[in-house]
């Protein structure tokens, strides 16, 4: 008898399945979609959590499928990392790093998810979507830089055929729909096969899992109480870090007219800055 292929999934909300549920709140998301499509034995394993940081992720989520000894492990983090008023990109490449390392260890295959651009569907302030598209982007550089040394399964979200049509994205527009999943379940499911794993096109269903309606109430439920939450954690940062935007596009305009004056780009380091205050009030 086939041994069964070990399918594992670590990371955040993304990972867990939010945006695809049932009328009993059940989480499926793309990797169950994904684990379905496959031809030959397998054990799927979720240990994903919405909210996770990829602290977590290395230190909590990944000891427990370690222990099964997963063939194919999933690594889908950075959105919570990038939320948090202390983001810091050298931080978040060190944790993911040691995770890939971990699992290359084991002689298990990594894949990772690149961001979207949730400036393409959220509508936001301009200097606020300046700074979300600068540290989606530093995640996003990371995780290029990890797939390349891990040999890593890279699904290139913002390459996607499509993907910023509506019917793909959760009313909060942050997390995919059910059909949204099921799309980032076939892609990798090409790319698997690309790697020679036995796993078939995944089969769509019909509709969406919401309403207009339970999309509303959902919101209602779980979306404002996110917002507010995370409001009050991002607002000093994303006032502050709105400063240096400005700062840094006044000074480039200037240094367009004199081209031969250097000034330093503030704007870049703003987060290294706003960590060092935090540092300095902590002790």
């Amino acid at each position: 008898m086939q041994k069964p292929l070990t399918l594992a999934i670590i990371g955040d909300s993304a990972a867990s399945g939010v945006g695809d549920s049932d009328l009993h709140g059940n989480h499926f998301g793309w990797g169950y979609h994904l684990a379905q499509a496959f031809t030959e034995p397998l054990i799927y394993i979720n240990a994903s959590r919405p909210g996770a940081q990829s602290k977590e992720v290395l230190h909590e989520q990944l000891p427990k499928i370690l222990i099964h000894e997963p063939e194919l492990v999933a690594v889908i983090v950075g959105g919570n990392d990038l939320l948090r008023n202390g983001f810091s990109p050298e931080v978040f490449e060190v944790n993911l790093n040691e995770t890939l390392r971990q699992i290359e260890e084991m002689g298990a295959t990594s894949m990772l998810l690149e961001l979207h651009d949730p400036t393409e569907i959220v509508p936001m302030p301009y200097l606020v979507a300046r700074v979300c598209r600068r540290r989606v982007d530093a995640v996003n550089r990371i995780t290029r830089k990890m797939a390349a040394r891990y040999s890593a399964i890279l699904l290139e979200t913002r390459s996607l055929e499509k993907i910023y049509d509506r019917n793909k994205w959760h009313v909060d527009r942050m997390h995919p729909s059910r059909h949204g999943h099921q799309f980032i379940a076939d892609n990798f499911a090409h790319l698997l096969r690309m790697r020679g794993f036995e796993v078939d096109p995944v089969i769509f269903t019909f509709k969406n899992n919401r309403s207009r309606r339970d999309s509303i109430i959902w919101m209602l439920k779980n979306g404002t109480p996110w917002f507010l939450k995370r409001s009050v954690d991002l607002l000093p940062a994303i006032l502050i870090l709105s400063i240096y935007e400005l700062i840094y596009m006044a000074r480039h305009r200037n240094e367009r007219a004199e081209s031969n004056i250097y000034y330093p780009d503030f704007a870049a380091h703003a987060d290294i800055h706003i960590n060092r205050l935090q540092n300095e009030k902590v002790s």
